[in-house]
C-alpha cells in the first residue's frame, strides 16, 4: 500500500478567517482538496487579532528567536476534516491589520514572520510524525526552508523533511535590514550575494525560499515561464533560471462549491447552463443595488480587484472615457491605491447613471457583480494566476484579460468565425490594445445568439481544484524521502 504524503501547509492567511488576496483562498481551497485524495494534511497559520475561530490546544510552544525563547499558544479548528492550527503570539500578531495599517506595512515584518516561521517548525514536531513536505508559500514563510538548513540541519525529526516553495506573487519579496539576521537566528554565513539571501543591499525572504527550498512552485505554468525573464523577473530572474529544473507551474483552482451560480446563496437566482435566465435577474438585481438604471440591454462590465497599478488600472485611467461613451455600465468593487480610488470615484461623480462604485471589499457583492456582469474586465500588467477570470467563467461572466501568467492559460480569445472562445484577450500593455478587445466584445454583445453561445463556452471550462490538487500530489511524491536541495547544503548555522 503507497504511504499517504503528509503534508503541513503554512501560509500567512486563508480563508475565511484571514484574507487580504488570492492566496488565502488557495490556503482556504487546496488542502480541502488534497484531504479528498487522502493527503495527510496540516494547515498552519498565524492567529491575527481578527481570527476568533479554534480551540486552544496548547500554551507552551517555546520558540527559540531573538537570542531567547518565546512562548506562543496554538488553538486548532477543524474544518472538512482538516486540522487548521492557528498560531497565538499577541506580541506579533495581535493588530488590527494583516500585514500593516491600511496603505502601509509593520516596519516589524520580516520578525513578525520569522517567527512564525521558527514557531512552524516548533508545532510540526509536537503535532505527529515528521511530515513529507512542509509546503511553504510566498515571502512570509520563506524563511522556513533556510531554517532547515541552518538552525535544524542536525535535527533527525526533519532528516527526510522536502519543501516546496509556492511563489504567488514574486513582487512582493519580503526585504529586511541583515542586521536583523542573528536576531532572527542566522549566522553570517546565509548574508552573500552568491548562494545567500542578499539582496541588492537587503536580505530577501523571497530569496531565501528560492534558495532553499527543494523544489519551487508558481501558480500557472505561464507564470513559471515568465518569472525567469528580466520583464517579470523582479532581478530574481537569473536564480529562477539556474534552479529551473526545479520550477513548476500549476494552475490555481477555483472552488466551485463556493463560486457555483447554480448554488451560490448571495445571488438573486440561481442559474446554470441550462437555465440561464436566472442570470438576467442577477443583472436587475446588481444594477438595483448600485443605485443605477434597470437597462437590461446594456452591457455590464464588472470589476473586482485590488486597486493597484498591476491590476491594470492605469490604462482604465486612459481609457475610461472612451469606454463609457459607449453604451455600456461599469462596477467596480476594491480598495487601495488612494489615487486610484479617487479617480474611480471622479468617475462616478461624472457618469452617476453609468457607474457604480464599492469601495472597500464585500464579499456578497464580489458574488453579485460575478454573476450580474456580462464582461469581466482584468487588463493585469501581470497576473501569476488570477481567480475571478475562472469564477467570471463559471458564472457565464465573459473575461476580457491580458494575455499575461494564468490569464493567458484560462481564456481563450474569441474567434467570431469559427464561433469559438470563452473571452477576449489582448498581449501588449496598452490602452489602445484594451480598447480594440472592448470594442469587439461590445460587438459581440449584440448579436444575443452568439453571446450565449459564448457563455455557455465559458461556463464549460473545468478549472476545479481537484485537478490542480493531483499535479501537487505528483509534486510531493517525487519530493517524498528526498534530501533537501543542494543549493542549501553550503549554510552552516554559524
Amino acid at each position: 500500500m503507497v504511504e499517504k504524503p503528509r503534508v503541513v501547509f503554512v501560509a500567512s492567511e486563508v480563508a475565511p478567517y484571514a484574507k487580504t488576496g488570492g492566496l488565502a483562498d488557495v490556503a482556504g481551497a487546496l488542502p480541502k482538496a488534497l484531504a479528498q485524495l487522502q493527503v495527510d494534511i496540516r494547515v498552519v497559520v498565524p492567529r491575527y487579532r481578527s481570527v476568533q475561530a479554534g480551540e486552544l490546544t496548547l500554551t507552551d510552544l517555546t520558540v527559540p528567536f531573538d537570542y531567547g525563547i518565546k512562548l506562543a499558544s496554538v488553538y486548532r479548528e477543524w474544518v472538512n476534516g482538516i486540522p487548521i492550527y492557528f498560531i497565538d503570539a499577541p506580541q506579533y500578531f495581535d493588530r488590527d491589520g494583516i500585514y500593516g495599517p491600511p496603505g502601509g506595512d509593520y516596519p516589524d515584518n520580516a520578525e513578525r514572520f520569522a517567527f512564525f516561521s521558527r514557531a512552524v517548525l516548533e508545532l510540526t514536531k509536537r503535532i505527529g510524525p515528521p511530515p513529507h513536505v512542509i509546503h511553504c508559500n510566498d515571502w512570509q514563510t520563506g524563511l522556513i526552508p533556510l531554517y532547515l538548513h541552518t538552525a535544524y540541519r542536525g535535527d533527525p525529526y526533519f532528516a527526510r523533511t522536502a519543501t516546496l516553495y509556492t511563489i504567488h506573487n514574486l513582487a512582493y519579496q519580503g526585504l529586511f535590514d541583515p542586521a536583523l539576521l542573528p536576531n532572527l537566528g542566522f549566522g553570517p554565513a546565509v548574508y552573500r550575494t552568491e548562494g545567500g539571501i542578499e539582496f541588492f543591499g537587503m536580505a530577501s525572504a523571497m530569496k531565501a525560499g528560492i534558495i532553499a527550498a527543494t523544489a519551487i512552485s508558481t501558480v500557472s505554468p505561464k507564470y513559471a515561464q515568465e518569472i525567469q525573464t528580466p520583464e517579470y523577473g523582479y532581478k530574481l530572474d537569473g536564480l529562477l533560471r539556474y534552479r529551473r529544473h526545479d520550477v513548476i507551474g500549476i494552475l490555481n483552482g477555483a472552488d466551485y462549491e463556493v463560486w457555483n451560480p447554480e448554488t451560490d446563496s448571495y445571488i438573486a437566482q440561481p442559474y446554470g447552463p441550462d437555465s440561464l435566465e436566472g442570470k438576467l435577474e442577477c443583472k436587475v438585481d446588481l444594477l438595483k443595488r448600485l443605485g443605477l438604471p434597470v437597462d437590461v440591454n446594456r452591457l455590464l462590465v464588472g470589476s473586482i480587484s485590488r486597486l493597484v497599478h498591476q491590476k491594470g488600472f492605469d490604462l482604465l485611467q486612459q481609457a475610461a472615457e472612451r469606454m463609457l461613451n459607449m453604451n455600456i455600465t461599469f462596477v467596480l468593487l476594491g480598495s487601495g491605491d488612494p489615487d486610484l480610488e479617487n479617480f474611480f470615484q471622479q468617475v462616478r461623480d461624472m457618469f452617476p447613471d453609468r457607474v457604480g462604485l464599492y469601495r472597500g471589499f464585500n464579499d456578497e457583492l464580489a458574488h453579485q457583480i460575478e454573476a450580474g456582469a456580462d464582461l469581466f474586465l482584468m487588463p493585469s500588467r501581470y497576473e501569476p494566476c488570477g481567480l475571478n477570470q475562472m469564477y467570471s467563467l463559471k458564472y457565464g461572466t465573459l473575461p476580457l484579460v491580458r494575455g499575461t501568467g494564468g490569464l493567458d492559460d484560462t481564456v481563450t480569445d474569441f474567434d467570431r468565425l469559427a464561433r469559438t472562445g470563452n473571452g477576449f484577450k489582448f498581449y501588449d500593455y496598452d490602452a489602445g490594445h484594451m480598447l480594440e478587445k472592448f470594442y469587439e466584445a461590445c460587438l459581440a454583445y449584440e448579436d444575443k445568439e452568439l453571446w450565449r453561445t459564448l457563455m455557455l463556452n465559458a461556463m464549460q471550462a473545468d478549472f476545479s481544484w481537484n485537478r490542480s490538487a493531483h499535479d501537487y500530489i505528483n509534486v510531493y511524491r517525487q519530493l517524498s524521502g528526498m534530501q533537501s536541495a543542494t543549493q542549501g547544503a553550503q549554510y552552516s548555522s554559524g
